[in-house]
């Protein structure tokens, strides 16, 4: 039986990010109805096509549902619609991004009637502010999310990534808030009404960069392809054959990535030692590494580096993504069947052990039901209480998790109400508080100032064990035994290797549910390999559709892959709760961080599958929209998106540049009779834009209906107008810090986001509250512990871990 089995999902309007959001519902086996119009979803026309016509977008977002066909001009349709809603557990409403044609209905009054209904309705950019009624597509989403203006040539333009990336992000989060609420529902029987802004959902990939820049006072600006602040060497490189991921972060990659490429005076540098500071010297350090790295192929680049522990992997193409057993394995790849065509797609990445996701499947055609693979009965929510609870309260957490990846799964987690207890140690805290342990940095405790560390770690309790020890690792064992669910994301056989493996936790704790959030995910061939976010892009097949055609293959962030795979990973910690919460089992989570990205690149994966021709890269323009691309305007470094996203914009935008003669220009009414003149109708924007203030072009091009976004920089989100205006950003007054900013959560329930209840930890601040509180330690038993050093509240410095590891060992 799957997962969500019990569980029935209404899917209505048009909109990529509710269509992914109710295929993660599919995958685990829940009963999923689209709502289509005559005509079908104007998605099942969405480029990349295969030989046969099919959208492989569309293909990868609707395997393993039933559509339903419903006609707007029929009288019955409205009655029909409502009786369907009336009969599900969760309506996902796309109608705020395309309402599809779909029949009007009261929800109000279903609610009414039905008020344990769980209700998710998704738009651009919410109900209200300056940008509410803008049109928008994806690519001007990310460019008013700071995803595009990094990226690139240094000159310009901007370059864009492919135009999938707000419907998987806000599919993630949609399916957070939705399946949150049916554990809330478990509890309190209330069907939470939900809103999420695609533009907020966006900033997850975001908000690292932002906050570092926050802190630092740094001026970021774009440096080239496949180059990001604040570190250097983070890119793809081209060797004898194939392409090389590549990322060197601390000191001691750097020297072991030099001596294996046998450049020993770049390794013995003092000026080189840190990534910004390499960064001043790009030129210099390529001209020495390119030839270098073209003398061996990736592959044997890949083996070297396993040996001497540096981050780097081969960059896949399409094919080898297609042709991977491993993947196939795993589920990462599925088959999947479109209009009479076969081939392969990205499967769910919430690879839970004891409750596993369908493989693969098959896309309905219009009006097609599906046959349910088995038959399950719904679950009736108890009768509704009148307390408002948060809808994750009474579901406790033990978080071993650090740095970005895990900690954005655990403080969503923590926002939606769940009680996270985070566990560091004096030896070893988060890395995001930085890995200095000179002692002007320890005794500074700058370890306490740092903001991404605050950003990821609100809502939480903090605590430090040493693991390493008896004591320590019976404690957390004590946690563990009556907690719901522990999360770590270090290298598969860490927590084994302690002691706290999930074949010891399961037989502590048979409910309990643990996920690994390592970089590959355990038993792969790669799972040995050091990663980063980046290595996570570089490794997922989407660089190679990313850039121009015969240019190199293109990252499009610093650390792409921690982000999403902080979501996905939240999306199989909620997924499993259910099932737990259903059943009173427990299970294993194996998350691979690197197939978490995959979706990203998954319209080529069906496409090439079925077809077997290379995908096609389209630089800045696109493959539906005419025109469309990053234009500059006044001012230095100055961009804008714009995207011509249906042909009932084209004469809105012709009139605006002065073009009548294009308004009435017969063969100009569709992107196809465009396309031939592409390149005029792109000089005769950068001509209008030239002349204008980025912000008074999107003014102007919006007051007119044409979709378009300031291409902005990840810092420019503090003060952007529809942000505050919306409340999005929190400030927060902490130890060390005092008042700083911090994102919310994309989606809520009320007019004002999640709140922000508690500040981030400083390092063991909950030692007392929890050791003693929840499991009664005496004072003489916490001073003792202190004593020994396996609590306390202060980072060791370098000489002071020496001697522990001394002590330990004699």
């Amino acid at each position: 039986m799957g997962a969500l089995s019990h569980l029935r999902i209404v899917e209505i309007g048009s909109a990529a990010a509710t269509a992914y959001c109710a295929r993660l519902f599919a995958d685990f086996g829940a009963d999923v109805q689209k709502i289509e119009p005559k005509q079908g979803d104007p998605l099942r026309r969405a480029a990349p096509l295969t030989h046969g016509g099919q959208s492989a977008w569309f293909a990868f977002l609707n395997f393993n549902k039933s559509s339903i066909v419903l006609d707007r001009s029929d009288p019955n349709a409205a009655s029909r619609l409502s009786e369907l809603i009336e009969a599900c557990d969760i309506l996902l409403d796309g109608r705020g991004l395309d309402a599809a044609d779909c029949p009007d209905v009261d929800l109000a009054a279903i609610r009414r009637q039905h008020p344990g209904l769980v209700h998710l309705d998704l738009s651009w950019f919410g109900d209200r502010g300056p940008y509410a009624d803008f049109a928008a597509t994806d690519s001007t989403i990310r460019a008013l999310t700071g995803l595009i203006k990094l990226v690139g040539p240094e000159q310009g333009p901007p370059m864009h990534a492919p135009d999938f990336q707000t419907g998987i992000l806000g599919g993630l989060w949609g399916f957070i808030a939705a399946s949150s609420s049916v554990l809330g529902r478990m509890q309190d029987g209330r069907g939470r009404a939900s809103h999420l802004s695609l533009f907020e959902a966006s900033i997850a990939v975001t908000e690292y960069i932002m906050f570092e820049a926050f802190s630092r006072g740094d001026i970021m600006r774009r440096i080239g392809v496949n180059r990001f602040w604040p570190t250097f060497p983070v890119g793809i490189y081209e060797t004898k054959q194939g392409w090389l991921g590549v990322t060197t972060v601390t000191p001691a990659q750097w020297r072991s990535f030099c001596e294996m490429l046998g450049l020993p005076d770049l390794r013995d540098d003092p000026t080189l030692v840190m990534g910004v500071d390499r960064l001043q010297r790009v030129e210099d350090i390529e001209s020495r590494i390119l030839p270098k790295l073209r003398q061996r192929t990736a592959q044997e680049w890949f083996a070297e580096g396993l040996r001497r522990k540096i981050p780097i992997v081969p960059m896949p193409e399409i094919s080898d993504l297609v042709a991977d057993e491993e993947k196939r394995a795993r589920g990462a790849i599925v088959p999947v069947s479109v209009g009479g065509e076969t081939g392969f797609s990205a499967g769910s990445m919430q690879r839970l052990t004891g409750a596993p996701p369908l493989r693969g499947g098959r896309v309905p055609d219009i009006g097609e039901r599906q046959t349910r693979r088995e038959t399950v009965a719904r679950a009736p929510a108890p009768k509704p209480v009148a307390a408002a609870r948060l809808p994750l309260e009474g579901i406790r957490v033990i978080d071993f998790s650090m740095g970005w990846a895990g900690p954005i799964c655990t403080r969503t987690l923590a926002d939606l109400g769940a009680d996270v207890i985070k566990i560091e140690a004096i030896q070893y805290p988060d890395w995001w508080r930085g890995v200095d342990r000179r002692p002007a940095y320890v005794l500074e405790q700058m370890y306490e100032k740092s903001v991404r560390y605050c950003i990821m770690n609100r809502n939480k309790r903090g605590i430090t064990l040493d693991l390493t020890r008896p004591k320590g690792l019976a404690l957390a064992k004590r946690l563990l035994a009556d907690a719901d669910l522990v999360v770590d994301n270090y290298s598969v056989e860490v927590l084994p290797k302690l002691g706290l493996g999930y074949d010891v936790l399961s037989e502590l704790n048979p409910g309990i549910v643990m996920m690994s959030m390592s970089a590959f995910g355990a038993g792969s061939v790669y799972r040995d390999c050091r990663a980063y976010g980046s290595t996570l892009e570089q490794g997922s097949g989407l660089p190679s559709v990313v850039g121009d055609a015969g240019g190199p293959p293109v990252m499009s962030h610093t650390a792409f892959g921690d982000a999403v795979g902080g979501l996905n990973g939240c999306a199989a910690v909620l997924t499993a709760l259910i099932h737990a919460k259903v059943t009173g089992q427990g299970q294993f989570i194996d998350l691979a961080q690197i197939e978490c990205m995959m979706p990203f690149a998954a319209p080529w994966i069906v496409a090439h599958s079925i077809d077997g021709r290379p995908p096609a890269r389209y630089g800045n323009r696109h493959p539906d929209f005419v025109p469309h691309g990053c234009f500059r305007c006044a001012g230095e470094d100055s961009w804008i998106v714009v995207a011509v996203s249906d042909d009932a914009m084209w004469p809105r935008l012709a009139r605006l540049l002065g073009r009548e003669d294009w308004v009435i220009d017969a063969t100009l009414k569709t992107a196809a009779g465009r396309r031939a003149i592409e390149a005029e109708i792109e000089a005769a924007i950068t001509a209008w834009t030239y002349a204008r203030d980025p912000d008074a072009a999107m003014t102007a091009l919006q007051a007119a209906g044409v979709a378009s976004g300031v291409a902005r920089l990840p810092i420019d989100l503090l003060h952007d107008p529809q942000l505050q205006s919306r409340g999005f950003i929190q400030q927060v007054d902490r130890a060390f810090i005092g008042k700083h900013p911090q994102p919310s959560m994309p989606f809520r329930e009320a007019a004002e986001p999640f709140a922000i209840r508690s500040v981030p930890p400083t390092l063991g601040e909950h030692n007392r509250e929890i050791l003693g509180g929840l499991l009664g330690l005496s004072d003489a038993e916490l001073e003792e512990l202190t004593h020994e050093g396996i609590i306390g509240t202060e980072m060791l410095m370098e000489e002071q871990l020496v001697k522990e590891k001394k002590r330990a060992a004699g």
